[in-house]
């Protein structure tokens, strides 16, 4: 039975790896070793990173909206609970654009809000 070479396997597994860990610092992207390490823990890192990309971004707009909000006069959570109330469907993504672009859109949307916790409060009192 012949025996197995793989010789050149190995070194584009090897080539690979390195290729991946360029840019990392010290041994991390000279030693195959180190660089395996390196890359798979730069792999975890960026698989957690991308899922807690999406709640920091909400949290960001969440501080756009209240800024803008606290502008027009009423409170973030009043804002959302006002919004629910009046049936407007716009996601905090949107608000925030809106806050940001469009100021006077925001705070006719406010305004919105505003009105339908005035007229909840009057008829529950």
């Amino acid at each position: 039975m012949a025996r197995i070479k793989r010789g050149t396997n190995k070194r584009r597994r090897h080539k690979k790896m390195l290729a991946q860990a360029k840019g990392h610092y010290s041994v991390r992207h000279k030693l195959y070793r180190r660089a395996h390490e390196s890359v798979i823990h730069a792999l975890r890192y960026a698989t957690q990173h991308r899922r807690e990309k999406k709640g920091d971004m909400r949290k960001l707009w969440q501080i756009r909206i209240n800024a803008a909000a606290r502008i027009n006069g009423i409170s973030y959570s009043r804002l959302i609970h006002g919004l629910k109330l009046a049936g407007v469907e716009v996601n905090r993504k949107m608000l925030s654009d809106l806050a940001v672009r469009d100021p006077q859109a925001f705070s006719y949307v406010a305004e919105q809000a505003k009105t339908q916790l005035a007229t909840a409060t009057a008829t529950a009192a």
